[in-house]
């Protein structure tokens, strides 16, 4: 990846997810970079653990120092249609979170219907997540423009009624520019160009990453670069 470190006006992402034992070791190689340290936590993929172990998860990560925090939430509670068990604890992990941000994963492959998506953002922007996120990357289908739309939609209602603007991040599946395009046109005409900053608006950029920087690559000298040169993410 140093090869394109002299690419002009080269993009850094907005934030490094790891696990909450990594957190210190991320803080101190990002440095001063600007680049934020977010963690997964609340038993990530899954989310089975009680309560009490996912809070004490939180609270280790942002103790470490972790900037965001990516919490997923328990879909089975949600199937069984105890919302409000949902609801409790989307707040109790903000709650913990302290100054961090919160991102709750809803892992939309798993709820079925664009009504339980609809539901399942309503809930946690209601619970008061930072950020509503697609997916966990661990389960196919992830992000889809389909339900990306009505996560948008959510958001897009909750802002007219309160004034609050809440953050959206679709992950897993955007692998190209050409598709990242089409997400950014999206959120453009649903929300307005005041989202189209890495602070309100991100993807799951792992595969992405890459690519863009083939694209600037062409762009700089005209050839399309083997993936050999990139990581294997």
């Amino acid at each position: 990846m140093h090869l394109h470190d002299s690419l002009p006006g080269l993009p850094t992402v907005a934030a490094i997810c790891v696990y909450p034992t990594m957190v210190k070791v991320a803080k101190k190689a990002l440095g001063d970079s600007g680049v934020k340290v977010a963690s997964v936590s609340t038993a990530f993929p899954s989310g089975q653990a009680p309560k009490s172990v996912k809070i004490a998860d939180t609270k280790f990560a942002v103790n470490e120092g972790a900037d965001e925090i990516d919490m997923v939430i328990s879909r089975g509670h949600f199937h069984s249609g105890e919302y409000n068990f949902v609801f409790d604890e989307i707040a109790a992990i903000k709650e913990a979170c302290g100054e961090a941000r919160l991102k709750v994963i809803l892992e939309t492959g798993e709820l079925g219907t664009y009504d339980k998506v609809r539901l399942a953002s309503d809930i946690a922007i209601a619970a008061g997540a930072d950020f509503i996120k697609t997916s966990t990357g661990k389960i196919n289908p992830a992000a889809t423009m389909e339900v990306t739309l009505v996560m948008l939609h959510a958001i897009r209602d909750h802002y007219l009624k309160t004034g609050e603007m809440i953050a959206m991040k679709p992950a897993g599946g955007i692998r190209t520019s050409k598709q990242a395009l089409h997400y950014l046109m999206m959120v453009k005409e649903e929300l307005g160009p005041e989202w189209l900053d890495n602070h309100w608006f991100r993807f799951g950029a792992s595969s992405l990453a890459n690519d863009i920087l083939m694209q600037m690559q062409k762009e700089a000298d005209g050839h399309y670069q083997s993936a050999d040169y990139f990581s294997i993410d």
